[in-house]
């Protein structure tokens, strides 16, 4: 997934041009799709290279804070916006009025849940994180995004951008937790680096700046440096 950060049409246009392939989503980052003067045209574009995308959930909770999440569904609508991100990592939402929000969404959307918080001195335990995903995934959920911020300085990460090694070795040891359904938010390359070596090259990856995209690809296939070990030994090759 992509973050665009207030990218112009011609700049998105350009960066499908040479990274397309690559790209499953852009996420218009927290509220910029508001003053996206190009807006229709822009998600036009996706749709014609069938490039899924959504709106930040930071959109979504200043929508719940205000009480206008009908409204913010209406403009959805009106655009035809299949995705809708519901997190709760600025503002405070119980669990369980969360997992009704989530059911109640993904009877018209495809709702993507993100689980942690953009505090760096909010520390969450393996537990929570465990229970959380799983219970959203159950509510309705088609994927739960794992909080990193577009720094990559919280959530699963440390206010340095060191993964926490520990919560991810939870998350990964869990069976009732089906990582093909886990996007990890991994904005900084050491990060897109430690997951794929951890986890596999299709390990689902987030936040990537559009300028890396063609890079983060290298990672994935062992043709960088810090992942070129992981390429295939001559005799693999059949």
């Amino acid at each position: 997934m992509v973050m665009d950060r207030g990218l112009s049409l011609g700049e998105l246009a350009n960066l499908i041009e040479v990274a397309s392939p690559y790209i499953d989503y852009v996420k218009l980052g927290w509220c910029t799709s508001l003053l996206t003067p190009s807006l229709h045209e822009k998600l036009d574009l996706l749709r014609r290279y069938d490039i899924g995308f959504w709106f930040g959930g930071t959109l979504f909770e200043a929508a719940y804070a205000q009480k206008r999440v009908d409204r913010l569904v209406g403009w959805l609508d009106d655009l035809g916006v299949e995705l809708i991100e519901i997190s709760d990592g600025s503002i405070q939402i119980s669990e369980a009025e969360k997992l009704v929000l989530i059911e109640t969404l993904s009877k018209g959307f495809r709702v993507l849940s993100e689980v942690g918080s953009k505090d760096v001195e909010t520390v969450i335990p393996p537990s929570q994180w465990i229970s959380s995903m799983t219970k959203e995934l159950a509510a309705g959920a088609f994927m739960v995004v794992a909080e990193g911020r577009e720094s990559g300085r919280a959530g699963i990460y440390r206010r340095t951008g060191e993964v926490r090694m520990g919560l991810i070795a939870e998350l990964i040891s869990e069976d009732a937790l089906d990582l093909r359904r886990v996007m990890f938010e991994a904005p900084q390359r050491n990060q897109q680096t430690w997951f794929i070596r951890e986890l596999g090259s299709n390990v689902n990856l987030g936040n990537i700046r559009p300028d890396d995209v063609i890079a983060l690809e290298t990672l994935r296939l062992g043709l960088r440096n810090d992942t070129i070990d992981l390429l295939p030994l001559p005799g693999d090759v059949g």
